[in-house]
């Protein structure tokens, strides 16, 4: 069964990792719940929550295949330690829907915020 997929940095249509979503059905524009932010984690941005945050974050919804998401859970550092994929609350028309997102698993402390959309330099 296909899963729906938050993604807000360089997987992004028209960004440098595009690539890896290739043969995926796009689905629409998103933002998260207030309660996240990105920060940089060094050249790519990293999501993390944090509570006193009101705005969310921008990003897109896919629909991956399971094997896609194996190879993204791969790219993505999830066996490092790099990321994890969990469950993201976004606004409407995704409210309610199971979504997933990449967290970045360090500590986010010290790394510049970015705010709630990556544009890629």
């Amino acid at each position: 069964m296909n899963s729906l997929l938050f993604v807000y940095g360089t997987l992004k249509r028209g960004c440098s990792n595009h690539r890896q979503l290739a043969g995926q059905k796009y689905v629409g524009v998103a933002k998260t719940q207030p309660g996240f932010r990105l920060y940089d984690a060094g050249g790519y941005p990293g999501l993390a929550a944090l509570a006193d945050d009101l705005k969310g974050v921008s990003g897109e919804v896919w629909e991956v295949e399971p094997e896609r998401l194996i190879k993204l859970d791969r790219f993505e550092g999830v066996a490092e330690g790099l990321y994890r994929r969990e469950a993201v609350p976004l606004r409407a028309p995704f409210a309610g829907q199971r979504v997933e997102a990449y967290f970045f698993a360090p500590s986010v402390s010290g790394r510049p915020d970015v705010g709630g959309e990556w544009i890629e330099p």
